[in-house]
């Protein structure tokens, strides 16, 4: 692609609007995953006594292990919806978009 393809590209009002709505989505979810760990981290400083709590009578493995895990399941849910919305409509924006500016 050439400086001028990319720049008519750039000055297309329709790809501002997609960079605005990916940039706004990636930072929800980001908010999102911040406040899980953000409450975790509070957990862990002020209530541990609630996160040492074993989860089955008897057992070793703690509520705060469950949660923890918890944590990196969401951080893999969270990439993986990113990935899902990024293939489905933003890189299908974008490419119309390279279509129709001939790039």
């Amino acid at each position: 692609m050439t400086d001028a393809e990319l720049q008519r590209i750039a000055d297309d009002p329709r790809y501002r609007q997609l960079v605005r709505a990916r940039g706004r989505f990636g930072w929800l979810l980001s908010a999102i995953m911040f406040a899980a760990y953000v409450g975790f981290i509070l957990l862990v400083a002020f209530d541990k006594a609630f996160l040492a709590q074993p989860i089955a009578a008897g057992g070793v493995t703690s509520l705060g292990i469950l949660i923890g895990f918890g944590l990196i399941l969401l951080a893999i849910l969270l990439t993986g919806l990113y990935v899902l919305r990024a293939n489905r409509d933003y890189d299908a924006a974008l490419a119309t978009l390279r279509a129709e500016h001939g790039a």
